[in-house]
């Protein structure tokens, strides 16, 4: 790459990395042709395996390196030989032992038989991409694999045995990079596969990468492609490629991997991926039944093309610590695209974030909860068309439950039937360009509206529509959200649960559902239960009869087929003719740790909730030195105080938030900030408090705790505060033995 074309790319880049790689999609399309061209997995002459007969090989050794005839088949010789690259003659007789040609048209297969306690394969360099058609790698063949145990609750999810990674020292940007019709990836750990190298910058590093069947681009062809497009007409994309019951990001001991420690003599940790699943370039990819957590960016992340990506019942948990904060984040091509029976929770932005994607998806029947952890983002948030949300949870979401973009033009999204529960902000958000009067660049258009922070956390409801223009510069074309024709409905019986008759408008050919709703009363929900559905006469009026409690809120949202999905209804409240008759008070849940998952094993049930009146003795901040984010021996023991706390009293939840002293500017301040609030809560991670437990922010200079200008009053200053929820009292201290002031 020339020196010129790097530094274009450094700044188009500067939004987002993960450990030194940038990670802002639609700026890497741009380079990634040279990638693809020049990377070790990928540049290679088209193989001839499709010719050559199926092989099923075991691997029996965990080591890496170049290819030699020894006693031991290594992982590496297993798919040169199923790639057809070498030839079985180039080995020992040992190794051929290993071999075995396969009848009729019996699928190739790679197997596993590593000895016992050594099955973990340390890779010294990025291995070959896989290019033999149908290849399953199935490290369910190792023994000692039972698949029958699961090792969580939540959903079946097995214990690999063989696992996947960079050998000691050595920085591995893929494990294994597919690139051929039919693969199947199963039963396997991958982890710490991650780039801080330049040339590798194009395209994300992943546990898994699926891009284009070989050929690669070859940048010989001219012309090139219009904008760069990282693919010619010849590169066609690997197609109905299976990743199914693997743990990426995950060893199979459990050890999570993080951020080096600080501690003198404390061995470093284990390197955390960038990024889970990468689908650069297929068609048809299925993702089921994975454990996909702990990546700097997402856990599942799209590109060039995912048209029909099936993304069903696995576990995605702790993502985007560092970098891409989303869950699952969709571009490009991704048509009939759908993530289903998933669960998706502490993850440090979206759950699910589309960008500018081309085609429409389906997000049903997932758990999105608790994310958010880092950035204030809603738990779905989508551009583009025609894409459906239904029967979801989405529940503890530092941010709007769905957020419908208004640019680019987004319409006819349907959000239906989906629980909402303890949301900062409206379950539905449709949001307007004209939000704060602001400008900003937009594919280097200047447009008027809503800011960054407004088009990702949602800008609150919308007043009704009042004019055509609002139709195109607002998501789901300005519906109108439902509009009750009263705040109060009276119950037709004097029981405490009896029927009631609820009126309305909204926009004529709607339907409408209306919902309970529960928890904080800011007068628009949460959506947390449907209840009935009914739809408006040619006039836009509705009416239903409902069975409701006595004190009851209820809520409603409108859908017409050609706009989309509204906002909440303003709430309305149920009740009795005679006054006599007493509101249900509503049960609240009893008060639990939050959690994403919880063993299989056996556990001891839950201990009672603490009485409200045990106070806690914890500190409240920690300080860092000059526009440092690193945690000094000092801070390090303050934090043992406070993780030995939390791990004693797992009902306590923090938000933990980053401050600085009042020089350089407001924005290097804020970035400041949020890296000290970050490098606190990996700390925390690494001492066992589960992300879901812990939010971060930065409030940068804005909350300045000494209101002089001595090197004293800034470095108290420097500090990251913890604000501790719980049902209890909390008594916390105001320490400064960490105070770092500056020479």
């Amino acid at each position: 790459m020339s020196k010129q074309h790097q530094n274009g790319m450094d700044q188009q880049n500067v939004g987002c990395r993960v450990s030194g790689v940038s990670c802002r999609m639609p700026m890497l399309l741009s380079a990634a042709v040279l990638l693809l061209a020049t990377s070790p997995a990928l540049a290679q002459s088209p193989p001839a395996a499709a010719a050559s007969p199926s092989l099923r090989v075991t691997v029996n050794s965990s080591q890496d390196g170049p290819v030699q005839a020894d006693n031991e088949l290594t992982l590496r010789e297993a798919i040169e030989l199923e790639n057809g690259t070498l030839s079985p003659d180039k080995l020992s007789p040992a190794e051929r032992a290993q071999v075995e040609v396969l009848e009729g048209n019996t699928p190739p297969r790679i197997e596993f038989k590593l000895p016992d306690g050594q099955t973990t394969i340390r890779l010294v360099d990025v291995l070959p991409a896989l290019q033999r058609p149908g290849l399953l790698i199935d490290g369910t063949t190792q023994p000692g694999y039972q698949a029958s145990q699961s090792a969580i609750n939540e959903l079946p999810m097995p214990v690999p045995v063989v696992a996947i990674a960079p050998a000691d020292g050595k920085e591995v940007f893929r494990g294994l990079t597919v690139a051929a019709d039919g693969i199947t990836i199963r039963g396997l750990s991958l982890y710490g596969f991650t780039s801080t190298h330049r040339e590798t910058a194009s395209t994300p590093p992943a546990d898994i990468f699926v891009t284009h069947r070989l050929p690669p681009p070859d940048i010989r062809k001219q012309p090139t492609p219009a904008n760069f497009a990282p693919y010619y007409k010849d590169d066609l994309p690997a197609q109905n490629v299976l990743i199914e019951n693997n743990w990426l990001g995950i060893p199979p001991t459990h050890e999570e991997p993080g951020v080096k420690r600080q501690e003198p003599g404390v061995a470093q940790d284990l390197p955390r991926s960038a990024f889970g699943v990468s689908v650069f370039d297929g068609v048809a990819t299925v993702i089921r039944r994975n454990w996909i957590a702990n990546h700097d960016g997402s856990a599942i992340i799209t590109s060039v093309r995912a048209e029909n990506l099936q993304v069903g019942e696995n576990v995605i948990t702790g993502n985007g610590v560092a970098g891409m904060p989303d869950a699952i984040r969709l571009e490009g091509a991704v048509n009939q695209a759908q993530i289903t029976g998933n669960l998706i929770c502490a993850n440090d932005g979206s759950g699910v974030y589309l960008f500018k994607p081309e085609g429409a998806v389906q997000i049903k029947d997932n758990q999105i909860i608790y994310n958010g952890r880092r950035l204030r983002r809603a738990a779905v948030y989508l551009m583009g068309s025609q894409h459906v949300v239904a029967g979801n949870q989405i529940r503890y979401q530092t941010g709007p439950g769905v957020v419908v973009a208004a640019y680019p033009t987004s319409r006819q999204n349907q959000i239906e039937t989906n629980r909402f529960s303890d949301l900062e902000g409206l379950s539905i958000d449709l949001v307007t360009r004209q939000g704060t009067g602001t400008y900003q660049y937009v594919d280097s258009v200047v447009e008027p509206g809503t800011g960054v922070y407004e088009y990702q956390r949602g800008d609150g409801s919308n007043p009704p529509r009042d004019t055509p223009n609002r139709r195109q510069e607002t998501g789901n074309a300005a519906i109108n959200a439902p509009q009750f024709a009263s705040k109060e409905f009276f119950a037709l019986g004097s029981e405490l649960k009896s029927s009631v008759q609820i009126f309305g408008k909204a926009d004529p050919g709607s339907k409408i559902e209306l919902y309970q709703v529960a928890g904080a009363d800011d007068g628009y929900g949460p959506l947390s239960e449907p209840i009935a559905t009914t739809d408006t006469d040619a006039n836009g009026n509705f009416s239903a009869t409902i069975d409701s409690s006595i004190g009851e809120r209820i809520s409603a949202i409108a859908t017409d087929p050609r706009y989309g999905t509204s906002e909440p209804a303003r709430v309305a409240t149920i009740r009795a003719i005679d006054a006599a008759v007493p509101a249900l008070t509503a049960v609240q849940p009893p008060t639990s740790p939050p959690h994403c998952t919880t063993p299989a094993v056996a556990q001891q049930p839950p201990p009672e909730p603490p009485p409200k009146v045990v106070q806690l003795t914890v500190p409240r901040s920690i300080h860092f030195a000059l526009d440092q984010s690193n945690i000094s021996p000092v801070t390090a023991k303050v934090l043992d105080r406070i993780a030995q706390v939390l791990v004693e009293n797992p009902y306590i939840l923090v938000t933990i938030v980053g401050h600085t002293d009042p020089r350089a500017s407001d924005d290097y301040n804020l970035a400041l900030g949020s890296r000290r609030a970050l490098a606190a809560r990996n700390y925390l991670l690494r001492r066992g408090i589960a992300p879901e437990r812990m939010t971060i922010r930065s409030l940068g200079e804005r909350q300045l705790i000494s209101p002089g200008h001595t090197r004293l009053d800034y470095a108290r200053d420097r500090r990251a505060e913890f604000i501790y929820r719980d049902a209890r009292n909390i008594e916390v201290v105001i320490q400064e033995q960490d105070l770092q002031i500056e020479p």
